[in-house]
């Protein structure tokens, strides 16, 4: 395993002119770990963006193979991260051996996901409409269509996840795919740790003979909105809390040429427990809501944050079966102090509220995280109290109980955009609850039935996204390799030479991708 030397790396090469150095914490003692960092200068972000730019034209011409192979390389390398790694991201998090190599495990194979997706070419969006000469009362001439990358891409990791949506995570597996190349700000909360894996990118870039630049990555606070300005950058990919996603969005959209920010930011993934499932199996659900709730600590971004039944003896029984999980749960230990305060200064704006009682859960002490039930009046979800709308990103859920299916209709449409939403039932609740399934196509990326939302598979169908705020643009999904389509942009080509042409479009068809020809697929050449 190489050395941790904390410096950024800039065009393959690693950089420190700054005079600032950032330590790398214990998430558990929050004591120096014996690694530091140098904050990037203004400067060098400036030379990673522009060494972005330099490797853009070579990189996105490369076939798609080549990239396909990249990617393959930097998911080999992720694997060959051995114990003394996992050890060192476990420190950084607090997060076990065993979902770090789990998590491990995801990364790689999302890389080798896009591999797939490059090499099965249909990202590429071929589109040709055939000259017809003879057409009257005009003629057409040949028309043809592509997606190729829009050019160097700003990706900021996530906490939670320090390698799935991190360094060599979605995001940057998706910019890559899409022949972009990167410019990583590492997260405060795993410096080492994304040290480590942006060696690995590199050590993949150089067997694969990668262009110098395809991949950068600097360190520091304060960093973001030199990158994010800088304007060698052409789209900016994000996870994290809704502040910093809507100040990122702000910065891009103020740009002389404002460009997109694909910002995945806060939900808070209500569960619909309908009557039937109540009255069948109302101990098990409490039991997997809890087990939901608490999961890593309840901090995912897709963790259900509110449960939603209506009134009936059934379901006050359910809010006391969970509660009792709840207050049976042992504190645990989030990603970083910063967490846990925002934690309990979330649990602290629920308690005070006149409209919420708390219902169950230990008292919030020490450094660890108690998981925390609380139950809201059902009007402040219809009257879209904004307090309601918080994600509280940690162990803890609001019960809401509405009277009928008026005031159930009338709470949900006063959410905002989420990631998901589930709906636990019986056959009978979901034929009699069916229109609930339109209006939740309105409000979520992924709607869930009979299960829980906290896992999000990496898939071709998979749309982690959502209307705002659980995005900022719900057009998109950052797990999934529907993810490439984000850092893609179509280009035509009319009347064009055929030995001029991308190979994609040639009449022969040489990437044997499929193609819309004259409004047919087809994958066989012209």
């Amino acid at each position: 395993m190489p050395e941790i030397l904390g410096h950024n790396f800039i065009a393959g090469q690693r950089s420190a002119l700054g005079p600032q150095r950032l330590h790398s914490l214990d998430a558990t003692s929050g004591e120096a770990l014996p690694y530091s960092f140098v904050q990037a200068t203004e400067g060098e972000i400036d030379r990673a963006a522009r060494a972005a730019a330099d490797a853009f034209s070579a990189f996105r011409q490369l076939p798609p193979a080549r990239r396909a192979e990249f990617l393959e390389a930097i998911a080999a390398e992720l694997d060959e991260l051995d114990d003394h790694f996992v050890a060192i991201v476990c420190r950084e998090t607090a997060l076990p051996a065993a979902r770090i190599q789990g998590e491990r495990g995801r990364t790689s194979s999302q890389m080798r996901l896009f591999a797939q997706v490059l090499r099965r070419g249909d990202y590429l969006g071929a589109r040709i409409d055939l000259a017809l000469p003879e057409r009257q009362p005009l003629p057409r001439v040949d028309i043809r269509q592509m997606r190729i990358g829009v050019g160097p891409v700003a990706v900021f990791g996530a906490s939670n996840f320090p390698l799935a949506f991190s360094t060599a995570g979605g995001d940057t597996a998706a910019a890559l795919a899409a022949g972009c190349p990167v410019v990583f700000k590492a997260h405060s909360g795993h410096m080492a740790t994304a040290d480590l894996v942006a060696c690995a990118i590199l050590r993949a870039a150089d067997r694969t003979g990668m262009p110098k630049g395809v991949f950068n990555m600097v360190f520091g606070g304060g960093v973001g909105e030199w990158l994010v300005k800088h304007p060698a950058i052409q789209a900016v990919g994000f996870t994290g809390s809704l502040t910093g996603g809507d100040a990122l969005c702000r910065m891009a959209a103020e740009r002389p040429q404002p460009i997109p920010v694909f910002a995945e930011m806060s939900s808070i993934n209500p569960v619909i427990v309908l009557p039937g499932a109540l009255a069948k199996r109302g101990e098990a659900i409490a039991r997997e809501l809890a087990g939901s709730v608490c999961l890593g600590a309840g901090q995912f971004c897709t963790n259900p944050g509110m449960v939603i039944g209506l009134q009936s003896p059934g379901f006050s029984q359910l809010l006391g079966e969970l509660g009792r999980h709840l207050d049976q749960q042992a504190g645990q230990t989030l990603l970083n102090a910063g967490g846990l305060r925002s934690y309990v200064g979330g649990l602290e704006h629920l308690q005070a509220h006149a409209g919420i009682q708390h219902l169950a859960g230990q008292p919030q002490q020490g450094d660890q995280a108690r998981a925390q039930l609380f139950k809201a009046d059902a009007r402040l979800l219809a009257e879209a109290d904004p307090l309601l709308q918080e994600e509280v990103f940690g162990p803890a859920t609001v019960a809401v109980e509405v009277a009928d299916e008026a005031q159930l209709r009338a709470a949900l449409l006063g959410l905002r955009g989420q990631l998901t939403a589930t709906l636990i039932g019986e056959p009978e609740d979901l034929e009699a609850f069916a229109w609930l399934v339109p209006l939740l196509e309105e409000k979520v990326g992924r709607i869930l039935v009979n299960g829980y939302p906290t896992g999000v598979e990496v898939c071709d169908a998979m749309v982690h996204g959502g209307p705002y705020p659980a995005t900022s643009d719900a057009r998109g999904t950052s797990v999934g390799t529907l993810a490439i389509d984000r850092f893609l942009r179509p280009v035509c080509y009319q009347n064009y030479p055929q030995a001029l042409l991308p190979e994609a479009l040639r009449d022969g068809n040489p990437l044997g991708v499929r193609r819309l020809v004259n409004g047919q697929w087809s994958d066989q050449a012209i």
